[in-house]
């Protein structure tokens, strides 16, 4: 998916604007070293014939190093150029970016430990050190007491990596092996190790190509894993690998023919099966095997049907299946362990008009239903023998809550997550016998901060077609409604994706300096059930950024901002969400943020080599085959509705190794807007050289590019940057 789950969290600030008597053009030039020309692209000339439609594509030619690899010159030098572009216009906020990464990193508490987690007799959980970037996945043995064992230090496995990501750890049930995944580059690719955690030594083989996650059979000898193609990164095979033989020797178990399908392969809670998961947009097919007998073939769940989604969970004797079949919400069914096809499926809990049912979670004797209603979480607690069951309480306007890792089977406590948009992240144990709650920990925000003194509201904004899109707010107390406040509005909606009202210590640079942030609840997520998704999808895909340009209007009639002080921002997805909404009501936004951005929507969709392309068909539809899916597109593409008109201000940032939304995109559309834009305002892009979609891996490094959008929004609202050791 072209999706960037934390780019909600990056937010923007203002400090308060300090008095001088420049004229506008005066001050843009101090603020922007308007003297300084960008780069000009090279125009190249390249004709898409298609559907009897013919359009010149002046910037194809960037997708050469995506081709070709470092031999192409010609981009890495456009990208460079670019860079240095930016890098002089915001050379004089070069103190401001330093500030400002240092306060964000300062309320972050550096030595810090997450809450273990009980798995088959070890307690498992992660620690973090000062001054490092990274962290130690480690265990003790039966009680909290007991000596650490340090299974993995990612912080010295990392040195020398400007990239390095960790992943998939999973341990054997003898608890004596570990197998993860490492990606040095962030493409998505990445290499399993095996660990002997008695020797602490690694076994000679390794396993390139893969998505890092893997599944263990009951032996302690059998790891399964999936398969990438390494140019498409489809998820092609799931393979079974036998220990202390080669990658050459491993058999392919199932393979995936259907390119439009994602496939992974996991353990069950119980430990009792081994699932193999190939599932699209609209359909789902799962097999399984017996997790001690990893030499058997899979079977088939319940072969694909179309538009029909299925998830199992075992319970035992039983298998628990939540389906859309006949449900568009999506219900609860059970059927036998050796009668799985769905004309064996008997309800548990029944479809719901106003109830989407995200996920379960099950134990011996209770039953966990993640729920959504009215664009918020729920959860629902069965006692299985009783038939009782309950809500647990929330009581904030906005939040997000989730059941957590919860690995043990036979128990009555349940971890689950909570936080909001002023509540930091918030981790509890919840006995579901007695009701009990406990407090197990809750992030600690370092320099001071009190929930009193900000608030949160969930607001509805009417869109066009009288539908009510819920909006997610927050700002510190004392602000007046009167249209001059500067506001943030957050939006994806895609891949029925919801955004969570979530908290970010970083933001609180935004609200304590007047700042707003909001988010756009908009069509295209799940949030208000699966119609929502449907209804901002394939051929209703501008109900996305009509209700996007809707939530903007109704805040600015609201009074919390004015078009002079809104700022929107999206990535990946969210980041087409922007290209469409600067083409569609430039006029409304003083500035724009697009990280990742999905903008160049029909040449990608054309391209089956591009990764990722064919697995999203059914969210965007197919070009090539379709007309019509085809001029729908078309008519709503960034870079083919890229007109001589005035545009916002714009940083638009990409990463050279991106696997979800390839470098290309954002550079075509930026050298385009340039050649074609009437304005005078600001545009610029960022190329990270170094990492992909998710930008930096250490825990600090990824604040440097908020930083930098930060600054950006800043000088946008007119901050004096003299004086700025005094901020």
């Amino acid at each position: 998916m072209r999706m960037h789950l934390p780019l909600f969290i990056f937010a923007a600030f203002v400090f308060t604007v300090a008095c001088h008597t420049q004229t506008k053009d005066e001050k843009k030039d101090y603020m922007w070293n308007m003297d300084i020309k960008p780069p000009v692209a090279a125009i190249k000339e390249h004709q898409r014939t298609l559907h009897g439609d013919t359009i010149t594509d002046h910037y194809y030619w960037m997708i050469d190093y995506f081709k070709k690899g470092p031999d192409s010159t010609e981009v890495i030098n456009y990208l460079n150029e670019e860079n240095a572009y930016l890098d002089t216009m915001m050379s004089s906020s070069k103190v401001l970016r330093e500030k400002l990464y240092e306060e964000m990193k300062g309320r972050i508490k550096e030595k810090d430990e997450s809450v273990p987690v009980l798995k088959n007799g070890y307690f498992y959980y992660t620690r973090t050190e000062d001054g490092k970037q990274y962290y130690k996945y480690c265990r003790k043995k039966g009680s909290l007491d007991a000596p650490e064992e340090i299974l993995l230090d990612v912080d010295e496995l990392a040195k020398g990596h400007p990239y390095y990501a960790a992943t998939g750890f999973n341990v054997s049930e003898d608890n004596k092996l570990l197998a993860f995944g490492v990606d040095t580059v962030s493409r998505r690719q990445f290499t399993i190790y095996i660990k002997n955690l008695e020797t602490g030594e690694l076994f000679k083989e390794s396993i390139k190509g893969t998505t890092g996650s893997s599944a263990w059979a009951n032996n302690n000898n059998t790891l399964f894993y999936t398969l990438n193609n390494p140019n498409t990164l489809l998820t092609e095979k799931i393979r079974r690998h036998k220990l202390n033989t080669s990658e050459a020797q491993d058999v392919t178990v199932y393979e995936e023919k259907d390119p439009t399908n994602y496939i992974g392969v996991g353990k069950t809670k119980s430990g009792k099966f081994i699932f193999i998961v190939s599932q699209a947009t609209l359909s789902t097919e799962m097999r399984f095997i017996k997790a001690n007998e990893p030499d058997a073939a899979f079977m088939v769940f319940q072969p694909r049907m179309k538009e029909v989604l299925y998830d199992v969970r075992d319970i035992g004797d039983k298998f628990y299946v939540v389906t859309n079949l006949d449900a568009k919400n999506f219900r609860l069914m059970e059927c036998p362990l050796n009668k799985t096809d769905s004309s064996t499926w008997k309800e548990v809990i029944p479809h719901r008009p106003d109830v989407l049912i995200e996920d379960i979670d099950v134990f011996k004797d209770y039953l966990v239903v993640t729920e959504r209603k009215n664009g918020l979480i729920q959860l629902r607690v069965r006692n299985m023998p009783s038939g009782q069951e309950h809500y647990i309480d929330f009581e904030e306007p906005a939040y997000s809550a989730a059941t957590g890792t919860n690995p043990e089977f036979n128990t009555a406590v349940l971890r689950y997550t909570y936080t909001s948009l002023v509540t930091p992240n918030t981790t509890y144990d919840y006995n579901m016998s007695t009701g009990e709650k406990k407090l197990m920990k809750q992030q600690e925000v370092l320099g001071g901060y009190d929930t009193k003194e900000y608030t949160s509201e969930r607001l509805y904004a009417m869109a066009r077609d009288g539908s009510a899109i819920p909006v997610s707010i927050v700002y510190k107390k004392g602000l007046v409604k009167d249209g001059k406040a500067p506001l943030l509005l957050y939006g994806y909606g895609s891949y029925g994706y919801s955004m969570n009202a979530t908290f970010n210590s970083s933001r609180i640079s935004l609200l304590n300096r007047g700042f707003v942030f909001a988010i756009a609840h908009i069509r295209g997520g799940e949030e208000m059930g699966r119609q929502w998704y449907e209804d901002g999808k394939m051929m209703k895909k501008k109900n996305t950024f009509t209700d996007f340009i809707d939530c903007g209007e109704f805040l600015i009639k609201e009074k919390f901002t004015s078009a002079a002080h809104l700022y929107a921002q999206g990535g990946s997805a969210g980041g087409l969400l922007m290209g469409a909404v600067v083409n569609m009501a430039p006029d409304l936004w003083h500035g724009v943020i697009a990280q990742v951005p999905f903008v160049d929507v029909v040449n990608t969709m054309l391209d089956a080599g591009i990764p990722l392309t064919t697995n999203e068909y059914d969210e965007w539809g197919n070009p090539e085959k379709s007309k019509e899916a085809y001029d729908y597109m078309k008519s709503y593409s960034p870079y083919e509705n890229v007109e001589k008109k005035d545009y916002p201000n714009m940083l638009v940032t990409t990463g050279l190794h991106d696997s979800q939304v390839q470098y290309f995109e954002p550079a075509k559309w930026v050298a385009k807007l340039r050649a074609m834009k009437t304005d005078d305002n600001i545009l610029l892009l960022h190329t990270n050289m170094d990492f992909g979609h998710g930008g930096a891996s250490g825990r600090f490094d990824y604040l440097k590019d908020i930083a930098l959008e930060y600054a950006f929004l800043l000088r946008l609202e007119g901050a004096d940057l003299t004086g700025l050791q005094d901020l």
